[in-house]
C-alpha cells in the first residue's frame, strides 16, 4: 500500500487533524486482505502491537500464546552480532530469552549475522515502524521451537556456512552442522507464523519447512530474485514430514522467482490467494504423494518461452498411484494452466481459530499489493 502522510499542513494542528482524517479514510478505502484488516486500520498500532498475535489464520492458528501476562518487551538497539557471547541490546541476545518475548527495533538497522541465528519458542520479531535488514551467514532458523512470529523484516543475501558453534537457549553452546544459506529455516518446529517479510537473493532458498514441522502459516510475504524459493519437506526418505501442514496465503512471487513456490514432499499444503508473476521451471511442484490444494491464486505465465504449466511432479507416471494435487477457482493468465492429479476434494479441515474467508482470484493483485515488509507511518496506519 502507498504510504499516505500529511505534508505542508503539519505545522497547523487543526488542518493537520482534518487532513489526517481525510487521508486515513482514503487509504483505508483500498481493500485490505483478511489478515491486514485485523490490525492495520488501527492508527494507534504502536501501542497495540500485540494485537497482531490475534490476526493469524491458517494452520498456525491464532498466536495468543505469544502475548498476555508475563510477556517480556525487548528492544534491539545494537546491530552487532556475537554468536558465542551475545551482548544486551543485540537481536541475538533477545532471541535467547526464555518465555514470551516480543522483540522490536529502536531504529532502522542492518544486521549482519556472523553465524546462524536460532529463534527460541514464544518469540516474536516485530519489525514494524522501522526498516530492518538481516543478512549474513545462514540467517534465521526456528529449530525445535514453537509459537514463533516473524513479521516485518527484510532478509536477504544469506550465505551457506560450514559447521560451527553458537549460543543456544539457556546459555548453552551448541554445535551446528553445515547450513545451506536459507533466509528462514523451520526445522522440527510447530505453530509458526511468518508474515509481511521481504525475502530475496540467498545462496540456497528463501524459506524451508522441514524436519517434521507442522502448523505453519506463511502469509503476506514478498519473495523475489531467487532460483528456488520455498521447500516443504526434508527429503524423500523423511517420513515424519507426513504430519506437515502449511498454509501459504496472500504472498507475492515476483520478479525472477523460477521454481519451488512451493516444492512439497509428503504432508498437506493449502496454497491460496497468492500472486505468481512468471516462472522459469514451474510454480508449484512436489514428490512423495503430498496433498496440495491450490485455491483462488492468480497465475500469470511468463510472456515468452514454453513454461506455461504451473505444476511439476516427480514420480507420477502411468504406472504410479495418483496423488492429490488440484486447483479450485484459480485464475490463469498469459496461457498458464494447471495439471491436476488424484481425486479433488481434500480440504484443509481448519478449526475455528484457523479458518478464514478466501477471496476471489480476480482481486488477488490488490490484496497482495502491500506484501512484504511494510513502511509504517508514525501518524497513520501501516
Amino acid at each position: 500500500m502507498r504510504i499516505c502522510a500529511p505534508s505542508r499542513f503539519t505545522s497547523f494542528p487543526f488542518f493537520f487533524i482534518l487532513f489526517s482524517f481525510f487521508i486515513q479514510n482514503v487509504c483505508l478505502a483500498k481493500p485490505m486482505n483478511v489478515i491486514d484488516k485485523c490490525w492495520r486500520q488501527d492508527t494507534n498500532w504502536r501501542n497495540h502491537r500485540q494485537r497482531l498475535a490475534r490476526c493469524s489464520v491458517g494452520f498456525a492458528g491464532k498466536m495468543t500464546n505469544n502475548i498476555g501476562k508475563g510477556t517480556i518487551r525487548y528492544i534491539v538497539t545494537d546491530p552487532g552480532d556475537d554468536p558465542l557471547s551475545p551482548q544486551p541490546g543485540t537481536l541475538r541476545y533477545g532471541t535467547l530469552i526464555e518465555g514470551k518475548t516480543w522483540i522490536t527495533f529502536r531504529k532502522n538497522m542492518k544486521i549482519k549475522l556472523q553465524k546462524v541465528l536460532l529463534i527460541s519458542s514464544y518469540t516474536t520479531l516485530d519489525g514494524r515502524g522501522v526498516d530492518v535488514h538481516i543478512e549474513g551467514n545462514a540467517c534465521l532458523v526456528i529449530y525445535k521451537a514453537s509459537n514463533v512470529i516473524i513479521h516485518g523484516i527484510q532478509i536477504h543475501h544469506c550465505k551457506a556456512q560450514g559447521p560451527g558453534l553458537v549460543m543456544g537457549p539457556r546459555g548453552m553452546i551448541m554445535p551446528l552442522g553445515p547450513m545451506d544459506g536459507d533466509a528462514i529455516g523451520v526445522v522440527n518446529a510447530s505453530k509458526v507464523w511468518i508474515d509481511h517479510n521481504t525475502l530475496y537473493s540467498c545462496d540456497d532458498g528463501l524459506l524451508d519447512v522441514t524436519g517434521g514441522s507442522k502448523n505453519v502459516t506463511i502469509s503476506n510475504n514478498w519473495f523475489k530474485n531467487q532460483e528456488g524459493v520455498m521447500l516443504l519437506g526434508h527429503d524423500d526418505s523423511y517420513l515424519r514430514d507426513q504430519q506437515m501442514k502449511v498454509t501459504i496465503v496472500l504472498n507475492r512471487f515476483r520478479p525472477n522467482c523460477n521454481q519451488r513456490m512451493p516444492r512439497v514432499r509428503y504432508g498437506y499444503a493449502h496454497v491460496v490467494n497468492n500472486l505468481y508473476q512468471g516462472w522459469k521451471q514451474y510454480a508449484i511442484g512436489g514428490s512423495m504423494h503430498p496433498i496440495i490444494k491450490s485455491e483462488s491464486n492468480d497465475f500469470i505465465a511468463p510472456q515468452s518461452g514454453n513454461k506455461k504449466v504451473v505444476t511439476w511432479r516427480k514420480g507420477v507416471d502411468r504406472n504410479s498411484k495418483p496423488w492429490t494435487f488440484y486447483s479450485v477457482n484459480d485464475l490463469f493468465e498469459n496461457g498458464a494452466y494447471f495439471k491436476s492429479t488424484g481425486k479433488n476434494g481434500s480440504v484443509p479441515s481448519y478449526n475455528n481459530e484457523q479458518k478464514f474467508h478466501i477471496a476471489k482470484a480476480k482481486i488477488v493483485k490488490t490484496l497482495t499489493s502491500s506484501a512484504g515488509a511494510l513502511k509504517c507511518s508514525k501518524a497513520l496506519t501501516c
